[in-house]
């Protein structure tokens, strides 16, 4: 618990940092009952991320039991499926419904046929990720803020948009994700070589790889002129070491050759471009119930923006704890709430209502296609000086940008088929996403955690241990300051550098 507050600068809630790390111990036994598989050893004890020397591990205690990657969708669909839920693939939800103050459902279509569908619900769980700007790295390309964006239209409130993810990406093959026989977490037993280190330009260690998790140190130094910035590996991290070779017979960078020989890794910050950190953005919930401010909607997962984590993220493995953990209490809660509510009945100027929104794109004969459209989103957001080392002058201008953007290209978005509805409906999405990142980043009028502000470099207790709520009031956006409840300051006698050991540039 000491863990998540010091490293996240007292922005989480506490009373979910507490759900997660309880309620996630069960979850794992039921995926392990369900045939997930988890990394072992070769004498088949569980394998604990990231290791770490005792010292640190008592300053840190937190570490996690990584999934093998990409097999374990396949075993949770397959259990779903056998309680007799109804899956639909291929189909691209993008607007909910709401009627008499309740959400009622949902609309989307089809995207390879473009057909409509209506989904009438007595309770509604949006689950749909967090939002990020189709960064060519980290893969987040199909995480465009959907869920966020379609519950802020409907009057729910969103809350943690100013914080930024600091995954970083292999420059030389920013899309590639490393090696077929990568696995993060099979060093060898007992041996502490942990994360690699940073290293700039100048050859100068600037990060440890135990301490820090996902900060902006790499922009700082990136912004001092002593990029590129790589990964350092060190002895007794030998599976790290299959992350060194690039994708057999695409031509090779001098540089990165170089790099090689002395156990480096060249690497950027971006890659996760657009997306907050992990459970912190999000849908703001009412209760720890995961319902909204909206009756009938409830929120789960990196949708849900329940804060468990604060300004930085703590420790690998923790938001998929938080997932599971909260994807259960949204299930109960959705069902307690649906078996008290009459089959809802959605009158048909509601559903006309958002079926002229949804096919817009497609009926309009000419207009701006969604990629283009992106490419212009991301050359506006994508700049360090926008997101990562911010200003306020800087923030405006930009700001100016996406409400053009907003007012004058989204309504002129066209589509050619129903792949292309699908990226329309993305794009709109991801544009109303940078707005409230903008707008919550000029709010917040101090430096913490991920998010920086140089012409408010320092940390500002107690006005700003507060979370920003963003919620559509008349048809314009309007951010407000929750104070977080002074039981979870942290301790204000302690001095600023006891209270905040990371130094930002200009403090």
């Amino acid at each position: 618990m000491n863990q998540v507050s010091f490293i996240g600068e007292y922005m989480n809630n506490p009373e979910w940092t507490e759900i997660t790390l309880k309620e996630s111990y069960a979850r794992w036994q039921d995926m392990v009952a369900w045939g997930v598989e988890f990394y072992k050893y070769d004498d088949g004890e569980y394998v604990w991320w990231p290791p770490r020397p005792p010292e640190m591990l008592a300053k840190f205690p937190m570490q996690s039991i990584r999934m093998v990657q990409r097999k374990h969708a396949e075993v949770c669909r397959s259990q779903a499926t056998k309680t007799g839920v109804n899956i639909l693939d291929r189909v691209m939800i993008a607007d909910l419904l709401k009627q008499d103050g309740k959400v009622v459902g949902a609309i989307g279509f089809s995207i390879e046929s473009h057909d409509l569908y209506i989904i009438k619900a007595k309770a509604t769980i949006m689950s749909a990720g967090a939002s990020a700007f189709k960064p060519n790295g980290t893969p987040l390309h199909v995480i465009t803020g959907d869920g966020e964006a379609m519950a802020y239209r409907v009057g729910a409130e969103i809350t943690g948009k100013e914080w930024n993810d600091c995954h970083p990406s292999r420059a030389e093959f920013p899309a590639w994700q490393w090696s077929p026989r990568k696995n993060l977490s099979t060093s060898k037993k007992d041996d502490f070589g942990g994360l690699p280190s940073k290293v700039n330009a100048e050859g100068d260690l600037f990060a440890d790889g135990q301490s820090v998790t996902l900060y902006i140190e790499d922009v700082h130094e990136a912004d001092a002129g002593r990029a590129p910035v790589y990964w350092q590996f060190g002895s007794g991290t030998a599976d790290y070491h299959d992350l060194v070779a690039g994708p057999e017979g695409l031509p090779r960078n001098q540089l990165d050759l170089d790099a090689e020989q002395e156990g480096k890794v060249r690497m950027v910050v971006g890659s996760s471009l657009g997306m907050s950190v992990h459970n912190t953005e999000g849908i703001w919930p009412i209760n720890t119930k995961c319902a909204t401010s909206i009756p009938g909607l409830y929120a789960a997962g990196d949708s849900l923006g329940a804060r468990p984590a604060g300004a930085r993220y703590p420790n690998m493995g923790f938001s998929t704890a938080y997932c599971s953990a909260t994807g259960t209490r949204a299930g109960v809660a959705a069902a307690e709430y649906a078996l008290q509510t009459k089959k809802p009945i959605v009158n048909e100027e509601e559903q006309m209502r958002v079926k002229k929104i949804l096919y817009a794109p497609i009926e309009r004969q000419g207009g701006f296609t969604p990629g283009w459209v992106t490419q212009i989103l991301q050359n506006t957001m994508m700049p360090y000086w926008v997101l990562y080392v911010k200003h306020g002058e800087r923030l405006q201008a930009t700001l100016k940008q996406i409400e053009f953007m907003r007012d004058r290209i989204v309504p002129k978005l066209t589509a050619k088929d129903a792949h292309e509805l699908r990226l329309a409906h993305e794009t709109k999405n991801m544009i109303l996403g940078a707005e409230m990142k903008l707008r919550a980043s000029l709010f917040r009028t101090e430096s913490r955690g991920t998010h920086y502000r140089e012409d408010y470099p320092l940390r500002d207790d107690p006005d700003w241990l507060a979370w920003v709520k963003i919620k559509e009031e008349q048809g314009e956006m309007k951010l407000h300051k929750e104070p977080i409840p002074e039981k979870w300051w942290p301790d204000l006698s302690k001095s600023y550098e006891e209270r905040y050991p990371l130094r930002f540039p200009r403090e």
